[in-house]
């Protein structure tokens, strides 16, 4: 159950049109009361004499009866409160005690001989209700409504738990600001599938991914297109930011811009400064080396080296201190914007999703320590300098080796904020590893169908070495990947593996030993990444056929290892 609180309206009868409404919102049937705070309300859905003035001129008796000049500019208090949809409808007369819990849980009519203010609670729909109040009590004071939303959050928690209803996880105070009523309708009237707001968020989000100066995030703002205005002081130092979309403006025509922290509590100017504020000279300057040493970055070498980076995460958010593995997983939502930005778009819807829900998984009230994470944030520079990734080729299997670890990643993530008590933030985690799951699927099936093919057409004698070394190195694990529909691609990398001249025994022990593989959905195919991975092979093994000089070499070494030679023959 979710309330969700407006506290300054200025229009009493305005918002009672929009509740009584049955011509423009579809769900707006039967618009009528279930309870007000003295019960005999009039009602202008069910009383044909009642109209919408008379309902508003009760509410606002108080209001009025002050001095002109005494009068609250914005004097309306407003909540609607919603059902989860996968509970029961709820009678009136349950949602008229929902409603007087929530006024006196939010000191809107605390009861009890307390003087109160004037309320209604109207029924539009089956599965929620919209509480208006105006904001003086009867002897003509303000209520005390301080932090009314978290009370009315702490009291919906209450009453589902005794109703019986879904229990939503109880939040922190660390998540961004949910769009407005005002800016959803404005979204649906622009034809937008998301408020200005939640765009403007999700730029930004990017736009910080592994930037490391002022010019460098406001350069990329700006060639996102987004307008920006700057606050400074009168020293000329950059205090803040603001940024708006081409074309939002309210109803006076002018541009409708956002603070950054209006945006999400970490971006703000100070929180933005914070990731590359921790990096030294040093770091700068291995940064500019290193750069120089290798050249741009590909797409393909991007995504290997954020798997390498991703693997070592893994292991700080298993065991890491609080401080040091807030900043990982801050630094993986990094990593993980960076990735949807640049993913082929087969793939890129999902990783948006996947970045979308992780938002709210990258804050908790452990502050994050800097410095720790610049491997990961060097990970998201580098996608981002590689720039668009193909969908297929080198691109796309390094895409889903990249995509996989992530996913490794984000469910320690999840398993992290449970253990701590943050259940929004593993909820959120949670969403986001099965929007992951989903890109992986689409990533992996190419690279993975020529791997499964390859294996299929080793040679017998090598494909039994292959299975024992499996045995050998797994012995627990063995028997349950040889049944996997993705064997034959772990045996075809067993061989690349060897033919490359590794051990691959030690390296298929050390891949799973390092991480637990419970939540594995096939662990050969997990196995299949970790190993190509570390033994330097190609992530895309497709052009691998049995005429290409790489294949011939892998021929006949394993040949050479078997006693065998001469040309392949098909066995019967």
């Amino acid at each position: 159950m979710i309330p969700s609180v407006n506290p300054s309206g200025s229009d009493t009868r305005g918002l009672l049109y929009y509740l009584y409404d049955t011509g423009k919102h579809e769900d707006h049937t039967d618009p009528h009361l279930v309870a007000s705070f003295d019960g005999m309300s009039p009602d202008p859905g069910r009383d044909p004499n009642a109209t919408l003035t008379d309902l508003q001129q009760l509410l606002d008796q108080p209001v009025m009866a002050l001095a002109k000049h005494a009068r609250p500019a914005k004097h309306v208090w407003h909540t609607s409160v919603r059902a989860d949809p996968g509970d029961r409808i709820l009678s009136d007369e349950e949602w008229a005690g929902i409603a007087r819990r929530i006024v006196a849980a939010t000191g809107i009519d605390p009861g009890e001989g307390q003087p109160g203010c004037r309320w209604a609670a109207v029924r539009h729909a089956d599965d929620h209700i919209h509480i208006v109040a105006t904001l003086v009590t009867e002897d003509g004071h303000r209520p005390d409504d301080f932090r009314s939303g978290a009370r009315a959050q702490a009291e919906a928690r209450l009453i589902e738990k005794e109703l019986g209803l879904h229990q939503v996880a109880p939040g922190d105070g660390t998540a961004a600001q949910r769009p407005t009523k005002a800016e959803l309708r404005k979204a649906e009237r622009q034809g937008r599938e998301r408020t200005p707001r939640e765009e403007l968020r999700e730029t930004v989000r990017r736009a910080v991914a592994g930037a490391t100066s002022d010019e460098e995030f406001f350069g990329r703002l700006a060639a996102a297109g987004l307008l920006i205005r700057k606050r400074t002081a009168p020293s000329g130092d950059l205090l803040g930011y603001k940024v708006a979309l081409v074309g939002d403006v309210n109803a006076q025509g002018e541009l409708v811009f956002y603070p950054g922290a209006r945006l999400a509590p970490d971006l703000s100017l100070p929180r933005i400064r914070e990731r590359w504020s921790a990096d030294t000279k040093e770091a700068h300057a291995a940064r500019k080396e290193e750069a120089s040493r290798t050249g741009p970055s590909t797409p393909a070498s991007a995504r290997r080296g954020t798997a390498s980076a991703l693997w070592q995460a893994v292991l700080v958010v298993d065991d890491g201190e609080d401080a040091v593995v807030a900043a990982y997983i801050a630094a993986g939502g990094e990593v993980l914007d960076a990735l949807a930005k640049t993913s082929a778009a087969h793939t890129r819807r999902e990783l948006r999703d996947a970045a979308t829900a992780f938002e709210r998984a990258s804050r908790s009230h452990i502050r994050a320590v800097r410095g720790h994470d610049r491997a990961l944030r060097q990970a998201a520079r580098d996608l981002v300098r590689g720039g668009p990734a193909l969908g297929r080729g080198e691109d796309g299997a390094t895409t889903a080796m990249a995509i996989d670890m992530l996913f490794f990643l984000i469910t320690a993530t999840a398993h992290w904020h449970a253990r701590k008590g943050h259940a929004q933030q593993a909820a959120a985690a949670r969403q986001a590893a099965d929007h992951l799951r989903n890109a992986y699927r689409t990533a992996a099936a190419h690279p993975l169908a020529a791997l499964n093919e390859r294996g299929r057409r080793l040679r017998r004698t090598v494909a039994v070495r292959q299975s024992d070394v499996l045995r050998s190195a797994l012995p627990e694990l063995a028997e349950r990947i040889i049944a996997e529909p993705g064997w034959y691609a772990l045996a075809a990398t067993l061989a690349d593996v060897e033919a490359s001249g590794h051990d691959p025994g030690a390296l298929l022990g050390d891949a799973a030993e390092r991480r637990e593989l419970d939540t594995a959905g096939s662990v050969s195919d997990v196995l299949v990444w970790r190993l190509r991975r570390t033994a330097g092979l190609p992530a895309d093994a497709s052009s691998q056929t049995a005429n290409t000089p790489a294949a011939k070499s892998t021929a006949h070494r394993q040949d050479r290892r078997t006693g065998q030679t001469g040309p392949r023959r098909a066995r019967k």
